[in-house]
C-alpha cells in the first residue's frame, strides 16, 4: 500500500489562466492519485507543465516563456495551494508579455527566481524524456546537472561558470586560427580556471553516478521482471588523466578545431541494453522502461537528499508497456513512499486496470468535461 503517514507535500488546488491551450481551469487535488483523461490535444499535458512549472518555474517541455502564453493572450498566470511539511504554501508563477517573469511565494516576489528551485520536489516522467536517449550528449548531461543541481546550488553555479569560460576560451582559439597568432600564456590562464571549475564538476559527477547506477538498475530489473540486464556507463575525458594532462593534449587540436574538444562539457552516460546501445537495440516498451527506472532512481535520490517523497507527474505512461510491465510498475509505486501522483491519459479504463489494484482510489479527471472557472 502507499504509506501516506510519510508524505509531507501534496498540492491541494491549481488555478490555471491562458497557459498554452487552458484558459481558464480550477482543479482540487485529492491527496493521493490524480488522472487527467482525455484525447489528444486537450490538455492533459499542459495541466502537469502548468505544475513543473510551478516547481521549476519553467516548463519541461518549451523553455521560451513567451510561447507559454495562449495564442490571443498577453499572459498568463498559474497559482498552486501546496501543503509542505505541514504548512500552507501559495506559488504564483506570472507572466506578461514584454515583462519579467514574477515568482511569489505567499504573496512575497522572489528577488531572484533561483532561489525558488529546491522548495517543491517534484520529479517528471514524459515521452519527451525518449530524448535522453535518442538527442545527443548535451541532454544526459542536463539530467545529470538538473538532478544534481536541485539539492546543489554550488554545483548549478560551477557549470554556469564552467560553460562560461569554455564559451571564452572558444572565441580565442578561432581569434588564434584566424589571425595567424598564438598566446600560449592566455590559453594557459583560461586552462586554469577549466580546471579549477570544472574538476569538482566532474567528482560530483563521478560520485552521483556511483550511487545512481545500482538504484536505476534495480528499478528496471523490477520492471523488467529480471529478464534483461541494463547498464550506464558515465563515459568523460577525465577518467584516464587529470583536467591539465588532456587539456594540454588536446591543444594542437583544439588550435586546428577552433574549439575545446575534451572537457567535462564532452561528459556523457552510454545507456546499455544486454550488452548493445538501447538507442540502437532497445525496443519502444525497453526504451520506455529505461526511462522510467531513470526516473524513479531520480526519485530515490532526492528522497535521500530531501528528507521527503517528491510529488510525481507521470504524462502518458501507460502506453507502448505491456500488461506485465504496467503491473510491475504499479506494484513499485505501492511499495515506495511515493508522495502526491498525477497521472495523463487518453482511455480511462486503462488507467483503471492499472490502478485496480491500488489500495487507493485514483481522482479522475475528465477534461472533455470540465467546465472553466467565471
Amino acid at each position: 500500500m502507499f504509506y501516506f503517514e510519510y508524505l509531507i507535500m501534496f498540492l491541494n488546488s491549481l488555478k490555471i489562466d491562458n497557459y498554452k491551450n487552458l484558459e481558464k481551469f480550477k482543479l482540487t487535488f485529492d491527496k493521493k492519485i490524480n488522472c487527467f483523461i482525455g484525447k489528444n490535444g486537450i490538455g492533459k499535458t499542459n495541466i502537469v507543465d502548468s505544475i513543473y512549472h510551478l516547481a521549476f518555474t519553467k516548463s519541461y517541455f518549451n523553455p521560451s516563456t513567451s510561447q507559454n502564453v495562449m495564442s490571443g493572450s498577453e499572459y498568463f498566470s498559474i497559482i498552486g495551494e501546496f501543503d509542505i511539511d505541514k504548512r500552507s504554501e501559495s506559488i504564483h508563477c506570472h507572466y506578461k508579455i514584454g515583462e519579467k517573469k514574477v515568482i511569489k511565494r505567499n504573496s512575497k516576489v522572489y528577488k531572484r527566481i533561483s532561489d525558488h528551485i529546491g522548495l517543491i520536489n517534484l520529479i517528471i516522467i514524459s515521452p519527451h524524456d525518449r530524448n535522453l536517449i535518442t538527442e545527443g550528449s548535451e541532454m544526459r548531461r542536463k539530467f545529470i546537472d538538473s538532478v544534481i543541481g536541485q539539492v546543489d546550488k554550488v554545483y548549478l553555479q560551477r557549470v554556469f561558470d564552467y560553460n562560461k569560460v569554455i564559451t571564452q576560451r572558444n572565441s580565442l582559439l578561432k581569434y588564434f586560427f584566424i589571425n595567424r597568432k598564438f598566446d600560449k600564456d592566455t590559453i594557459e590562464s583560461y586552462n586554469q580556471q577549466l580546471i579549477t571549475i570544472g574538476t569538482p564538476i566532474y567528482k560530483e559527477r563521478s560520485k552521483f553516478m556511483t550511487s545512481f547506477i545500482p538504484i536505476f538498475k534495480k528499478y528496471y530489473s523490477d520492471i523488467s521482471s529480471g529478464n534483461e540486464l541494463v547498464d550506464i556507463n558515465f563515459k568523460s575525458d577525465l577518467n584516464s588523466g587529470s583536467f591539465s594532462e588532456v587539456l594540454n593534449e588536446s591543444l594542437s587540436k583544439d588550435r586546428f578545431l577552433q574549439y575545446t574538444s575534451k572537457g567535462v562539457h564532452k561528459d556523457d552516460l552510454i545507456f546499455t541494453i544486454d550488452g548493445n546501445k538501447i538507442k540502437n537495440f532497445g525496443s519502444q516498451g525497453q526504451q520506455k522502461s529505461f526511462l522510467i527506472a531513470l526516473k524513479l532512481a531520480q526519485f530515490d535520490y532526492y528522497r535521500t537528499k530531501f528528507g521527503n517523497s517528491p510529488i510525481v507527474l507521470l504524462d502518458d505512461i501507460f502506453d507502448k508497456l505491456d500488461q506485465e510491465r504496467v503491473r510491475q510498475i504499479v506494484q513499485i509505486l505501492e511499495k515506495k513512499d511515493f508522495s502526491q501522483i498525477f497521472i495523463t491519459d487518453t482511455h480511462v479504463d486503462r488507467v483503471k486496470d492499472a490502478l485496480s489494484d491500488s489500495k487507493n482510489k485514483e481522482e479522475i479527471f475528465d477534461l472533455e468535461k470540465l467546465k472553466s472557472y467565471d
